[in-house]
């Protein structure tokens, strides 16, 4: 083999191999980084792997939400119209959270089905209403729409 051509080869060689190391470190970096999202119909028939940390989302169940007197600590469901799963929380809601609305859980399912929530998301609709004109709106009769029995995850 002619020198040149050797070193040439010598060169591939060693891009293949450090590009696939490369490629195989970062794989290995973020494997515990990644949060698949799930629906709470998910969770509740047992389809997602307990002890890992996953994305949940739906709807927080009107009248579920239970705030400790002494603590942080808050219990409240989502649910995506079709199951309810009960989420545990030990900190600061987001402004925007409330029953009734779309939220985001990033947690931990417990064998017993439950979340345990490292970070709770607030999600809004594109659709902006100031609170005058949601106000207005109100008095005029027309209700605020809710996620309240949408399917989320279909």
């Amino acid at each position: 083999m002619h020198p040149l051509r050797k070193q040439r080869l010598m060169i591939v060689v060693f891009i293949v191999v450090f590009s696939s190391l490369a490629v195989g470190l970062m794989a290995y970096a973020l494997r515990e980084n990644i949060n698949l999202f799930y629906p709470p119909s998910k969770i509740a028939s047992g389809d997602v792997p307990h002890n890992t940390r996953i994305r949940a989302g739906g709807c927080v169940k009107p009248g579920s939400v239970q705030r400790a007197t002494d603590s942080l600590q808050i219990h409240f469901l989502i649910t995506d119209g079709t199951a309810d799963v009960k989420v545990n929380f030990n900190g600061i809601l987001p402004d925007l959270f409330a029953e009734g609305e779309a939220a985001v859980i990033n947690g931990i399912v417990t064998e017993s089905g439950e979340i345990n929530a490292s970070e709770v998301l607030a999600k809004h609709d594109e659709n902006y209403v100031p609170p005058e004109v949601a106000e207005a709106m109100k008095d005029k009769g027309e209700h605020q729409k809710t996620c309240e029995g949408l399917k989320y995850g279909v």
